[in-house]
């Protein structure tokens, strides 16, 4: 029997997933919302949802209650109370009940620290894929047309990819790999592989053996290739490339998209490094080498411009993104640095408003440059999950 207190947030599911189908980049035109009425129902949904979450969330709702804040007093998106990432890991920020939990995604640490938890049933699990599938096609498949034109890929053929995670059935507590196996299931071929493993002690290690067969049968092939993975999984990968002296030069039209950081526990590669020996022993030029932002508290993705001077992220219409003063809340001046936080209304099943630890500057478009983890901000991240050096 349904839990009677998250009958509203079903209820938005449907009205949320086609808000995302009529503001996505592969909507029709005659379909497309304009952006006056993409933001006028962007609001409409996101107090609805609030007010939904406030009912049936009840650590939320006790979390809202203290700051003097409920349904009655919002009078826009960004008057709703966003929780501190933190706050996920000492309660339960759900609106299902325990029966109804049948997924539950963890946040990256350290063995000793108690990971966040976001629970997920079916109908919140397809809102979220409704939400990364679209903006991962636009932002990292967007070429494809390109490919089949200059007969890099025959018409209507799926791309191969090459994950450097585990496989989802090894790691499922993982956001990150769940949305890598949707990617594949969807939109990969089938000799896409998974070239990631679980040590001895449980952290992530690549395969090098599987991925660089994978590498060479590619290249063998002339077929552009995937690969997807958290930042020191490509350390791993290129600690291996250059202790073998090995360079390849990928098929033209291949691709990277690298995502978390590496959070205190693992050898840091500053970014701009980590970027020129992925091109420097793959062959692939930088304006081919994408990031991505996410955290297993949010259900939707941000995504940069590969090959910008200043890399700047972008949410999609679905979700918003502020930076604000931590002293006050109210947003900073674009240009100025301050905390991201984050509207997602693919959040359904948890909160709408997600407060993290991390520090941007903000553009006039709502796209933001991503500065790294705030002092005092205990470590997070995929990136955890690798093994240390």
């Amino acid at each position: 029997m349904l839990d009677p207190h998250s009958l509203g947030t079903r209820r938005l599911a449907p009205a949320i997933v086609e808000y995302i189908h009529r503001t996505s980049p592969a909507a029709a035109p005659a379909h497309r919302l304009t952006a006056e009425a993409a933001d006028a129902q962007f609001e409409q949904l996101a107090r609805e949802l609030f007010a939904a979450q406030f009912a049936a969330n009840p650590p939320y709702q006790a979390w809202c209650r203290s700051r003097g804040v409920d349904p009655t007093r919002i009078r826009s998106w960004r008057d709703i109370p966003a929780v501190p990432t933190a706050a996920f890991k000492e309660f339960d920020l759900t609106c299902l009940p325990p029966a109804g939990r049948t997924r539950v995604f963890h946040s990256s640490g350290t063995t000793a620290q108690r990971p966040g938890r976001n629970f997920h049933d079916a109908e919140s699990l397809s809102v979220y894929e409704a939400s990364l599938r679209p903006w991962f096609v636009a932002h990292v498949l967007g070429e494809l047309p390109e490919l089949e034109a200059e007969e890099l890929l025959a018409p209507g053929q799926d791309p191969a990819f090459l994950s450097l995670t585990p496989p989802a059935e090894a790691v499922p507590h993982s956001s990150l790999v769940y949305m890598f196996d949707t990617i594949v299931r969807h939109h990969g071929a089938r000799d896409s592989v998974f070239a990631g493993r679980l040590d001895a002690g449980g952290g992530w290690e690549v395969d090098h053996d599987r991925a660089l067969f994978a590498l060479r049968k590619s290249m063998c092939a002339n077929r552009p290739i995937l690969l997807l993975g958290t930042a020191f999984n490509f350390v791993q990968l290129l600690d291996h490339f250059a202790a073998g002296n090995i360079r390849y030069r990928l098929a033209e039209g291949s691709r990277v998209l690298e995502t978390g950081g590496y959070k205190g526990r693992t050898r840091v590669v500053p970014k701009a490094e980590l970027h020129a020996l992925i091109t420097r022993h793959l062959g692939i030029s930088p304006r081919r080498i994408g990031c991505e932002y996410g955290m297993c508290e949010l259900a939707s993705q941000a995504y940069d411009d590969p090959g910008a001077d200043h890399r700047r992220f972008h949410f999609p219409p679905w979700a918003r993104a502020r930076v604000i003063y931590p002293e006050t809340g109210a947003d900073v001046p674009d240009g100025q640095p301050g905390l991201i936080q984050i509207c997602d209304l693919a959040n359904v099943a948890s909160v709408v408003a997600v407060q993290t630890g991390d520090l941007g500057v903000r553009s006039g478009d709502g796209s933001f440059e991503l500065l790294g983890r705030a002092e005092a901000v205990e470590p997070k991240g995929c990136s955890l999950n690798s093994a240390d050096v």
